[in-house]
């Protein structure tokens, strides 16, 4: 609530215009029974006169002039509203995003994307509710509520007294409704989050629904979700459908009790047949606020509900924290390496790496090889800090990667990943992901020393081609080529290669591999390859088994010792 309110105080301005709007339109809404007050007395005189005429004209035009006035006050009151509502949910939207970002990768390991989605969007839509209705309904209709109570007290004190006979009720139905109604609404947004889940994997795995013949289990799941939201969609509305017609029963018992101790003040000649008509005519006013305000009381329990999926989201922290006084990094970055005592576990059970100790000198290239699962990929990930180590230090040109901030560190470091992910655009726009301040000469440099121009210069609009969402319209050769011209365009002096020629014919390979020679040439570059072959000529190889670091060496000199990469390379060789 407290980020709600710093969100708004950006449209205090269309917030205020609103609620001064609000209380004009209260204001012509109680004027006018008050005009039809004056009306009756006058007529029941049964004195025609100039001046009675005169007087029922201006009445006349007092209703006028306070309809004309109605009319441009709800619309500022509408259209006010929503500019301070739609505005706030743009904003939490941005900062829910940014904090996402924020978060290590760890976070996501285990969420779904249609979840997350459903949070940025479905949960702070409920934003605007809060905001541009349910906040200034319940101010305004407080204020109401008493101006009408004193209106009808200058009326008759004693009608007044029994007019609020429902309000015990309807504070009772209201603490009833929140116990029931806001976990039914947060049911709800998990189950459209949850829906939203399993469309986006079906939509994104479509190719694989395909290939397997799955579209019926497949749909499937689909209706499942869509038959989960349904249910809770219609739990939550029952209890809506339930609140409002005893809110309306109460306030009709209100009425009731007026019209038999009315009408019995009007035949005793207590009360004048102008204000009982009066009376009657402020008391659907006088309940009205009560029923906006079980309708506004539903935009608040279902805001809440948005808001607490939020509030999950938002108490997340990152595990991978920035230094309070982070150190710079020598310029120009040398690049090297040292791993000390390095040891790393997802979880508090079991250790992927342990005592992990390498020196990687500037400018030299390094390859990890081993078998599947000894943890290759996830030694890389925590040189640019995607997680971070449980003990030991990473030390980069001297200094622990810990006390740089990590958008410094990332900025010095380039990765190239077997599953390439481009974004939905064009291939200039992917290429320049990597500088997006390039020009055109470094872009065509770039894909040269990419082997990218060639091909590019091949499809339908040459570096405006659209190339779809994760490139579906690329070869994985093509795709791969495009991440690597993305990567020099970077032009960091640390190369990470996780499996970048994988998954590729022969002659792309080749292709790929001179792509990637002429891009590690002068840099840092720990290589990450199941075919032993294309790092023969790396300056150190280093085989890991078991959580750690067994060999390490030259090619010559682990071919000599007879270990675990010999027999990896001879079996390769056999192949």
């Amino acid at each position: 609530m407290k980020l709600l309110l710093r969100f708004s105080r950006r449209y205090f301005w269309a917030l205020a215009v609103t609620v001064v709007s609000m209380l004009l339109l209260v204001g012509a809404q109680l004027l006018i029974p008050w005009l039809v007050r004056s009306l009756i007395e006058l007529v029941t005189e049964y004195q025609l006169t100039p001046d009675t005429i005169a007087t029922v004209r201006q009445l006349t035009l007092i209703a006028l002039i306070t309809f004309l006035a109605r009319g441009v006050v709800q619309f500022l009151r509408s259209y006010m509203a929503h500019i301070a509502g739609w505005g706030v949910v743009s904003d939490a939207r941005r900062y829910v995003y940014e904090h996402m970002q924020r978060l290590s990768l760890r976070f996501y390991e285990d969420k779904q994307t249609g979840q997350l989605m459903s949070r940025v969007v479905n949960d702070t839509d409920l934003f605007e509710r809060m905001i541009a209705h349910a906040v200034p309904d319940v101010l305004v209709n407080i204020i109401t509520f008493v101006g009408i109570t004193f209106v009808l007290a200058s009326l008759n004190w004693q009608l007044t007294l029994y007019s609020l006979a429902p309000v015990p009720l309807v504070i009772l139905a209201l603490m009833g409704f929140s116990k029931y109604v806001r976990p039914a609404f947060r049911r709800r947004q998990h189950d459209v989050g949850e829906l939203n889940a399993v469309l986006n994997d079906s939509i994104a795995g479509i190719r694989e629904i395909k290939a397997f013949n799955r579209e019926s289990e497949q749909l499937d799941r689909v209706e499942n979700g869509i038959e989960q939201y349904r249910v809770s969609l219609l739990t939550a509305l029952r209890l809506m459908a339930i609140f409002q017609p005893f809110i309306d029963f109460s306030t009709s018992i209100g009425q009731l009790v007026v019209i038999f101790f009315g009408g019995q003040l009007a035949l005793q000649g207590i009360l004048p047949v102008a204000d009982l008509v009066a009376f009657f005519l402020y008391l659907e006013m006088f309940y009205q606020p009560i029923r906006a305000l079980g309708m506004s009381w539903e935009n608040v329990q279902e805001a809440m509900a948005g808001f607490d999926r939020v509030a999950e989201l938002l108490n997340e922290q990152p595990d991978v924290t920035a230094p309070a006084d982070p150190q710079q990094l020598p310029t120009p970055l040398q690049g090297h390496l040292e791993l000390e005592n390095v040891s790393f576990s997802y979880n508090d059970n079991e250790m992927v790496l342990e005592d992990i100790n390498l020196d990687i000198p500037a400018s030299h290239v390094v390859a990890l090889v081993g078998p599947t699962g000894v943890g290759k990929s996830t030694l890389v990930s925590l040189i640019p800090r995607f997680y971070d180590v449980r003990t030991g230090f990473i030390k980069l040109d001297g200094i622990d990667i810990r006390n740089v901030s990590v958008e410094e560190l990332r900025k010095n470091i380039s990765i190239v990943l077997q599953d390439v992910f481009l974004f939905h655009g064009s291939v200039r726009e992917n290429i320049l992901y990597g500088n997006p301040n390039a020009s055109e000469e470094e872009i065509i440099e770039a894909t040269k020393v990419a082997n990218a121009h060639d091909f590019i210069q091949e499809l339908p609009h040459g570096y405006e081609t659209i190339i779809g969402e994760r490139g579906v319209k690329l070869s994985g050769g093509q795709r791969q080529r495009l991440s690597i011209a993305r990567a020099v365009l970077k032009d960091t002096p640390i190369l990470i290669l996780d499996e970048a020629t994988s998954s590729v014919d022969t002659e792309t390979e080749l292709l790929i591999q001179q792509a990637l020679e002429r891009l590690m040439a002068g840099r840092t570059t720990i290589i990450i390859a199941h075919r032993l072959s294309t790092i023969r000529n790396a300056d150190k190889i280093v085989v890991l088994r078991g959580k750690e670091i067994v060999e390490q060496g030259t090619h010559v000199e682990l071919i000599e010792q007879d270990g675990l990469y010999r027999r990896l390379y001879t079996v390769q060789e056999k192949l």
